[in-house]
């Protein structure tokens, strides 16, 4: 069984910052690409920003310059250091990670349960 498990969202006001992290437990043979998508109320859920095993990024273009995402292979953690954020951020962050078992060839997709990010004065 694989978990994902969020943490470090909460209420912010306009302008401040962040830190989300997600822990990939499990066994499991490796992590892929991870990434982490938002959901806002009466909204589809979107990509946030992803990040491949040795380090490639991509960001959606409404958080291009503010947000960062990293990881720590050794730790099966995928970050996601979210600056100067704007009311518009407000959402429920969900981690996804593609994990691959000993003996498979194909990666298969988990999702965290997400976690709540607030943003309001």
């Amino acid at each position: 069984q694989v978990q994902l498990v969020e943490s470090g969202g909460g209420l912010v006001q306009p302008g401040g910052s962040l830190r989300l992290s997600c822990v990939t437990s499990g066994s499991f043979f490796s992590i892929g690409a991870m990434g982490w998508y938002r959901q806002a109320p009466g909204k589809q859920r979107e990509l946030v920003a992803t990040i491949t095993r040795s380090g490639g990024t991509n960001y959606a273009d409404s958080v291009k310059g503010r947000f960062t995402i990293s990881r720590d292979n050794a730790k099966n953690t995928v970050y996601l250091q979210m600056n100067s954020l704007k009311p518009e951020d407000t959402a429920v962050y969900y981690c996804n990670a593609y994990v691959k078992f000993l003996g498979e060839s194909l990666y298969r997709e988990y999702w965290g349960q997400g976690t709540q990010v607030t943003v309001s004065s």
